[in-house]
């Protein structure tokens, strides 16, 4: 791919969809709003349908520049619950009835988004976690949820004894008022939430009204994460990783439990606060840095390319051309030759590797599975051969052998981008 190939790709958000029934018919969707605040600030949603086997076939919405997780039923308990969470059958049973629409495991959904957090967090991916996108975040870090908040966090406050109980009951989920139900949060200063609301805030009370549409949400925060915001009753409603934010840098992993989003006035499309629409707007900036410094890693200068890749050159042959004498006339060579070894018996070393990806690629590709298998055998055909040279060359020095691998993850990633060019090229002719 050229660099004005590069240049003209779009930042790619991710969002995963959610199933529900129309017309006796699965069908899924995404909310609008999540959609239209990514496109205004100049980033291109793509979503991943909530099917069977999709989250085993994540690689093939490369490049992903960003990751947005929001609404959709509760996680699996068995995800997180390493901790009893103390909740009788007769409970359990009543929070089915209570939150019916919600309790219903989607564990293909759960596969889905946890393995694009852990891309996130892997690659260090921008991710914006809202309400279920949070919890998700959490999880995947080490983190518990509530199964339920009324039944456990409030329960235990109720039930502690000789300590006096200060924070106040919250409702979390109104079903009679589901859109205009807000309850209070303290933000925590120095926070990202702090900067987005600023202007909103009364410096005593660092405090705003939020939405709220869950009955679970963090019960242990994961390690790696700072809280954003509490509500009174002490739930973490926001939080995020202080190393992994600065959206000038491509940086962004936050999870927010509320809705920003949907935190509008009343038949109006006007946001409660000038700040709501500020974690998108952060996030596509971060997606949009993250994609820059890809291509940048991705497109480099061919006169420092070819220029580094000739030195490179110049080793290997060095290197083989020294083996070949050796295995020739079944001489040792002279100790000063020795060093200059190393560099080839690397490359034999991770060959092996390198056919392995390239098979990959062309399975992917189309290619038939005896092409590549035939490949592998030719590479064995030299296995003798290769051992003597290796014996040798382990008596290379360690700044030859680090040499050597920055020439090897180069070469192979110029041949892997050629290979798919060529093997497309074939799939193009032979569609046509």
């Amino acid at each position: 791919m050229t660099n004005t190939d590069l240049s003209m790709i779009l930042p790619r958000v991710l969002i995963v969809s959610r199933r529900t029934v129309r017309k006796n018919k699965f069908v899924d969707f995404v909310g609008e709003y999540h959609l239209d605040l990514i496109v205004s600030y100049g980033a291109v949603p793509v979503i991943v349908p909530r099917v069977t086997g999709v989250h085993l076939l994540l690689e093939s919405f490369e490049p992903i520049h960003g990751v947005v997780l929001c609404e959709g039923e509760d996680l699996d308990p068995s995800l997180y619950e390493d901790e009893r969470s103390g909740l009788s059958p007769e409970e359990l049973d009543e929070i089915r009835r209570l939150h019916a629409s919600d309790t219903a495991v989607d564990r293909e959904k759960d596969s889905i988004e946890l393995g694009l957090a852990k891309l996130c967090l892997e690659r260090n991916i921008p991710y914006l976690g809202i309400c279920r996108g949070s919890q998700v975040l959490n999880v995947a870090c080490g983190g518990t949820l509530y199964q339920d908040i009324e039944k456990e966090l409030h329960k235990h406050k109720s039930s502690q004894e000789g300590e006096a109980v200060t924070t106040e009951r919250v409702v979390h989920m109104d079903y009679d008022n589901y859109d205009g139900h807000r309850h209070v949060v303290k933000v925590v200063e120095k926070t990202p939430l702090h900067e987005w609301f600023i202007d909103s805030l009364e410096e005593e009370k660092m405090e705003i009204m939020v939405n709220s549409y869950h009955h679970q949400g963090v019960k242990r925060l994961a390690q790696r994460f700072v809280p954003m915001a509490f509500a009174a009753d002490g739930l973490v409603e926001g939080f995020y990783d202080p190393d992994a934010y600065n959206p000038e840098e491509g940086k962004f992993i936050t999870g927010l439990q509320f809705h920003p989003e949907r935190m509008r006035k009343p038949n109006s499309e006007e946001f409660d606060y000038p700040g709501c629409p500020a974690a998108y707007q952060e996030f596509v900036k971060a997606v949009v840095a993250y994609r820059n410094k890809l291509n940048a890693a991705i497109c480099v200068p061919k006169s420092v390319l070819n220029k580094e890749m000739e030195n490179k050159r110049k080793i290997l042959i060095r290197s083989f051309s020294i083996a070949r004498i050796m295995y020739e006339t079944g001489q040792e060579s002279p100790q000063s030759e020795a060093s200059a070894l190393e560099a080839g018996a690397e490359f034999l070393r991770s060959s092996s590797t390198l056919s392995t990806q390239e098979e990959k690629r062309m399975k992917q590709m189309g290619a038939t599975v005896r092409d590549a298998s035939s490949f592998l055998e030719r590479l064995r055909m030299n296995e003798e051969r290769e051992k003597v040279a290796r014996n040798t060359m382990e008596k290379m020095s360690i700044e030859q052998l680090s040499d050597l691998i920055s020439l090897h993850h180069m070469m192979g990633k110029i041949s892997s981008e050629v290979l798919q060019k060529k093997l497309q090229e074939v799939v193009t002719e032979v569609a046509l």
